[in-house]
């Protein structure tokens, strides 16, 4: 007879094998018995077979290990999760985890609110719209948005305290200091004067930070170097390595009067003679703008002719149709180009040539075309888009080297002399072309590139320093070229400022007074040392031989050692290798860290009046002096370090400011742009 369910379950042993006696564990929950294998079992969650043939233990296991199971997604859960979420309900076998709690906190999300509007430049009056308060409502009930009021309360809250932050942060990570300055006139015909710093902070970062963005009460030099001053002094920044502003005549006489300040605060260095940078992008706009001039009337016909086409969307679509015919693949818009912005020319030249078939087939089926051009120069003569092709390398050349010294975020000190006596050279190989026109174009090319760069006094040593500190390049790579460019009178005489002042630079830093004797120094032994100080005979060899022991400089060892190959596809970070070879080169490294901050334009300045406009546009134009300020200084310090993350629309926002870079008129401001931020 057999016995019945009851009976049997009150006898089983405590291992029993039985399958009744293992369904009860609540491990269960998680495994399905598998029908094709005896005591296997396949986990919910991966698939993979379990054996059970003992107990449970091994399920259990599998459990707590799986990569799809619920223990591996919670813990996924809490790393993502704030600190302040608190997880309950833990069940053996699996947990369950029950909805997160966040703390609220009224003067955190405030803040945070504060810093919104302040980078995301949103009017004042939003934080009153009715929707947006709908909003927070659904997301926090018990947030109590902010008046108009207190809104503006707490911005200026949040640059008090910004400010100090990055006070601090520049009394740890800056020694000498880079400034760029500008100014520029907004849309209440106030006049603004931006003045950025420049630095390589203690990890080998370079930085870029506003320090002030106020009303100042003209233009001239002089008010400019007085306000700059006024400025080092209430963020304790009395150590100047460099002043890079434009080449109007007005800011020679600033420069003077800042020097003059400085040196009396003993903060120069090489006795202050090169803290003057000119920007780079201005001169290279003025040497283009010169060679433009021989293509005047052929660049204002194809202008017309892009202008007529562009003026009214029948007009475009008629083009495209020709180009269609043409079979033109070119996808790319012809633009029109700004008359003052030579970089903008540039790009209407180039795009317009790949359209030039569907121009000449316009020419034969559009009688309007014809008769609109005429009133002006013309339609563009085939002369005209020859010489348009001419062109295009010079400008290309110098476009080209505009993008690559325009950037605030990237160390461009090192390559400015570079960028100069590449450009040097083209214009000498375009004077011997056997084309008329382009010996033309670059002999005046030649006449305003010697204005700045073909004369050794013109020349700022500290940008030839850069290049020494380019461990590709150092001191050879710089003679090479001075040889190349210059007579020998000039090239001897440049040689040896660059030389001398290389000396002096090394000397200042290691604590050195100008003009002292070379580092070269010879260990004195003396003759009545005890023999037992000299237990190895050092002593006894110097003097039997004649030998001296020469104490090289870091300068000269870093000198002799072999340069670092140049690997065109290889992007090589300067920065980088100064941080490893820093403890090899301490003084070098100290004199590195303050060059290459050095901006050779003034773009960060200018990238502050975009800010400025957006802030200032017609719709806030009430807004005070004070307020622009902290708007625009608050912004971007809270952007933070310069490897903030741009999104896909900062990018083609930043292509599109790109194209609008540097074209003013010789001795004038340049226009506001936007290269970084």
């Amino acid at each position: 007879m057999e016995p019945d369910a009851s009976t049997t379950n009150t006898t089983l042993p405590p291992h029993s094998s039985t399958s009744l006696r293992r369904t009860r564990s609540l491990v269960w929950e998680h495994f399905t018995k598998n029908s094709d294998e005896d005591h296997k079992a396949n986990c919910n969650y991966c698939g993979i077979l379990i054996k059970y043939l003992t107990g449970t233990s091994a399920m259990k296991t599998h459990l707590m290990r799986c990569d799809e199971g619920p223990n591996k997604r919670l813990k996924r859960q809490r790393s993502n999760s704030s600190s302040s979420q608190t997880v309950e309900g833990q069940v053996s076998g699996g947990v369950r985890s029950s909805p997160s709690y966040f703390k609220f906190d009224q003067e955190i999300c405030q803040k945070e609110l504060v810093k919104m509007f302040v980078v995301a430049e949103l009017p004042f009056r939003f934080v009153e719209n009715e929707s947006f308060i709908k909003f927070l409502s659904v997301l926090q009930p018990r947030f109590s948005v902010p008046s108009r009021s207190t809104l503006t309360r707490h911005i200026f809250i949040l640059f008090n305290e910004e400010r100090e932050n990055l006070k601090k942060f520049l009394s740890m990570h800056c020694g000498r200091v880079c400034l760029t300055t500008d100014t520029w006139t907004s849309i209440q015909n106030l006049t603004y004067m931006s003045l950025t710093a420049h630095f390589v902070d203690n990890n080998w970062k370079l930085q870029k930070k506003i320090l002030n963005f106020r009303q100042i009460m003209g233009h001239s030099g002089e008010i400019m170097a007085k306000n700059v001053e006024i400025c080092l002094n209430e963020w304790d920044l009395n150590r100047v390595f460099s002043l890079t502003v434009d080449n109007a005549s007005s800011n020679d006489l600033g420069i003077q009067y800042l020097k003059k300040r400085l040196m009396s605060w003993h903060s120069v260095l090489l006795k202050g003679e090169y803290i003057h940078m000119r920007c780079c992008a201005h001169i290279l706009c003025l040497i283009v703008k010169d060679g433009l001039k021989e293509v005047d009337d052929s660049i204002l016909r194809i202008r017309g002719a892009v202008k007529y086409i562009r003026s009214s969307p029948s007009r475009l679509a008629r083009f495209k149709a020709c180009a269609e015919q043409e079979k033109i693949t070119y996808k790319g818009l012809v633009c029109l180009d700004v008359e003052t912005r030579w970089n903008s020319t540039y790009l209407m030249l180039e795009a317009a040539l790949k359209y030039k078939k569907a121009f000449d087939l316009l020419e034969m089926q559009d009688n309007k075309y014809v008769e609109d051009l005429h009133k002006g120069k013309g339609v563009p003569l085939e002369s005209d888009w020859n010489d348009a092709r001419l062109l295009l390398p010079f400008l290309k050349m110098f476009y080209d080297a505009t993008i690559r010294i325009s950037g605030s975020y990237h160390v461009t000190s090192n390559i400015y002399m570079k960028e100069v006596f590449a450009i040097g050279r083209k214009i000498r190989k375009y004077q011997e072309n056997n084309d008329i026109f382009i010996r033309s174009m670059a002999t005046r090319m030649r006449t305003k590139y010697d204005k700045y760069w073909g004369r050794a006094n013109g020349i700022n040593i500290l940008l030839l320093i850069a290049v020494v500190l380019d461990p590709r390049c150092k001191l050879e790579y710089v003679n090479h070229f001075i040889d190349y460019l210059f007579d020998d009178d000039q090239a001897n005489e440049l040689k040896l400022k660059l030389s001398s002042s290389l000396r002096s630079l090394y000397e200042q830093y290691q604590g050195i007074e100008e003009g002292s004797q070379s580092n070269h120094q010879v260990v004195q032994l003396d003759d009545d040392d005890d023999d037992d100080d000299d237990i190895h005979g050092m002593s006894f060899y110097l003097q039997t031989t004649g030998r001296r022991f020469d104490a090289k400089s870091e300068l000269d060892k870093y000198l002799k050692e072999d340069c670092e190959p140049f690997i065109k596809s290889v992007e090589f970070d300067i920065l980088n290798w100064w941080k490893v070879n820093s403890t090899r080169f301490p003084i070098l490294g100290s004199i590195a860290r303050e060059v290459l901050a050095i901006p050779v334009s003034t773009v960060a300045s200018e990238s502050s009046f975009s800010t400025g406009g957006r802030v200032l546009d017609p719709y806030r134009s009430s807004l005070t002096p004070r307020m622009v300020e902290a708007l625009v200084c608050t912004q971007d310090w809270l952007k933070g370090s310069s490897f903030f993350v741009f999104t896909n629309e900062d990018f083609e926002e930043l292509e599109k400011l790109e194209h609008e870079i540097l074209s003013p008129q010789e001795g004038t401001s340049l226009t506001a742009i936007n290269l970084d931020d």
